[in-house]
This record gives C-alpha cells, sequence and structure tokens, in this order.
C-alpha cells in the first residue's frame, strides 16, 4: 500500500530528525524541552495512526492519511524551531 509506505518512510526521517536534536535538547532552555515535550506527544499520536492506515479501508485510509499527512508537517516546523533555538 502506497499511503503506508510513504507514511513509514516519513516516520523514518522523523525519526532521524529526532535523534539528532534530542541530545541538543537535554541542554535546551526550559522553553525549548517544553516545545520538545508538546512535539513527542505529537509524534506518538502519528505513529498510532501509521498503525491504523494499513488496517483501514483504502477510502478510510486515505482521511487518515491526509490528516497524518498535515500532523506530520506540524512536526517538521516544530523540529525547525527547535533546531534554531538549540
Amino acid at each position: 500500500m502506497a499511503i503506508r509506505e510513504d507514511l513509514d518512510k516519513v516516520l523514518a526521517d522523523l525519526k532521524t530528525q529526532r535523534d539528532e536534536l534530542a541530545v541538543k535538547v537535554n541542554l535546551a532552555a526550559k522553553e525549548v524541552r517544553d516545545e520538545w515535550a508538546a512535539l513527542e506527544k505529537r509524534l506518538d499520536h502519528l505513529r498510532g495512526r501509521a498503525k491504523v492506515v494499513g488496517h483501514e479501508a483504502e477510502d478510510a485510509a486515505g482521511d487518515v492519511a491526509k490528516a497524518a499527512r498535515q500532523m506530520v508537517e506540524e512536526i517538521k516546523k516544530g523540529y525547525a524551531r527547535i533546531r534554531t533555538l538549540v
């Protein structure tokens, strides 16, 4: 399923960014740690949604995938904000 493969790739890319930032965040100010914690929750939610995509019918999976893409963009923007602060 192409949607699932795309989502798996995006999750792998986000994991790479996350791993790179995790070390820096540990040394950062409280503001950055708070943003990091919020992004961690969103990423966990996205991972849960990714599991649903593999089990939903194609039409329902499209709706889930659309919401997941939006969440991916929000997480990426959050990582970019953190990157400028650390």
